[in-house]
C-alpha cells in the first residue's frame, strides 16, 4: 500500500533582518526622491517563506515625514522631503517586517530592525556678516546692517579704518567645513580711494580723499572653494573736516525745574522762565554749521 503524507507549513518563524541595527550618513543636500539605503540592505528573510510587508516608523520627535519606503512590500529608504542640518542631526527609525498584513486577524510573526541616520552637514549657505541677526526661529538666516566709518579729509591714515558696528567681516555659516573666506570690494569706489585686505577684510587707504563726500562701499565675501557662494555687505565711510577742537556747552551750569505730577516725557523748563522748555546745546569750532 502506497501512502503519500503532505507535511502543511505552520507560521511559525519571525521574519529576520540581516542587521538588526543599521546606521547610515546622509549628506545634507541630498536631493528628494534619492535613495537613501537600498532594498538589499534591508530586506529580511522568512524561514516560512511567507510574502513579508513592512512598515517604517519615527521615533525622534520632530524627524517624521523625512524618510519613506518605496512600498510596503519594498523597503527601499528613499528622501521625501529636503534636509536641514539645523532642524536635525540624527534620527532613528524602526522598519517592522511581518509575515502577514497589518490588522490581518491570522497570527503574525514582526522583525525589528533599528535604523540610525546621521545628517552631514553640507556647503548650502553663502558666507554671513558679523555681527547679524537671525530673522527666524531655525536660525538659518542672519541678516547684517551695514558697516559705518570716517576718514579725515586730505588725510590718507596708514592703519586699518576703525569701523562700526566693527571691522569687516565675514564666517561659512556651514561651520563645519568652515570654508576659508576672501574679501574685495566690487563698488563704490571708482577713485580707488580705498582697498581691503584679501584674508582679513581690513580697510585701508590708498590715497587721501580730496573733497568731503560719502562713500558707499561694496565689499564682497567669497568662499575660496566655491566662488557662487558670497555675500555682499555695504560700507558707508564719510569724509569729514579734521577735528581740532571739543564741542564746548553753551553754558557750564543748566537749571530746570519740573512739577509734581507731571506724565512720563513732559518737558522740563528752565527754572528762571518757567513757560520755556529747558534746552542743553552745544557748539564746535570746526563745524560752525552744524
Amino acid at each position: 500500500l502506497e501512502i503519500l503524507v503532505t507535511i502543511l507549513d505552520v507560521n511559525d518563524n519571525t521574519p529576520v533582518f540581516q542587521q538588526t541595527n543599521l546606521t547610515k550618513v546622509v549628506p545634507e543636500d541630498t536631493k528628494v526622491n534619492a535613495t537613501v539605503i537600498a532594498s538589499e540592505d534591508l530586506r529580511a528573510s522568512d524561514a516560512d517563506l511567507d510574502t513579508i510587508y513592512y512598515e517604517l516608523t519615527t521615533i525622534v520627535p520632530g524627524t517624521d515625514g523625512y524618510f519613506a519606503i518605496k512600498g510596503m512590500n519594498n523597503p527601499e529608504i528613499y528622501l521625501q522631503k529636503p534636509l536641514d542640518y539645523e532642524k536635525f542631526k540624527l534620527t532613528t527609525m524602526l522598519l517592522y517586517a511581518r509575515d502577514r498584513p497589518v490588522g490581518s486577524n491570522e497570527t503574525t510573526n514582526t522583525g525589528t530592525a533599528t535604523i540610525n541616520i546621521f545628517i552631514e552637514q553640507a556647503d548650502t549657505k553663502p558666507p554671513w556678516f558679523l555681527p547679524c541677526t537671525f530673522i527666524n526661529a531655525d536660525n538659518s538666516v542672519c541678516i547684517s546692517s551695514p558697516y559705518a566709518g570716517r576718514v579725515n579729509i586730505s588725510e590718507m591714515s596708514t592703519e586699518p579704518l576703525i569701523l562700526e558696528p566693527g571691522p569687516v567681516y565675514a564666517v561659512d555659516p556651514d561651520y563645519t567645513i568652515n570654508e576659508k573666506i576672501v574679501y574685495s570690494i566690487v563698488g563704490g569706489d571708482p577713485d580707488k580711494v580705498f582697498s581691503v585686505d584679501a584674508d582679513t577684510g581690513n580697510l585701508t587707504m590708498n590715497k587721501a580723499a580730496t573733497s568731503p563726500d560719502l562713500y558707499l562701499l561694496q565689499v564682497m565675501a567669497t568662499q575660496v572653494n566655491n566662488i557662487q557662494k558670497y555675500s555682499v555687505a555695504t560700507v558707508e565711510i564719510k569724509v569729514i573736516n579734521k577735528s581740532y577742537h571739543p564741542p564746548i556747552f553753551e553754558s557750564r551750569i543748566y537749571n530746570g525745574t519740573v512739577f509734581v505730577g507731571l506724565a512720563p516725557k513732559s518737558f522740563v523748563f528752565q527754572a528762571d522762565d518757567p513757560s520755556s522748555p529747558l534746552m542743553i546745546t552745544a557748539a564746535d569750532d570746526d563745524f560752525p554749521d552744524v
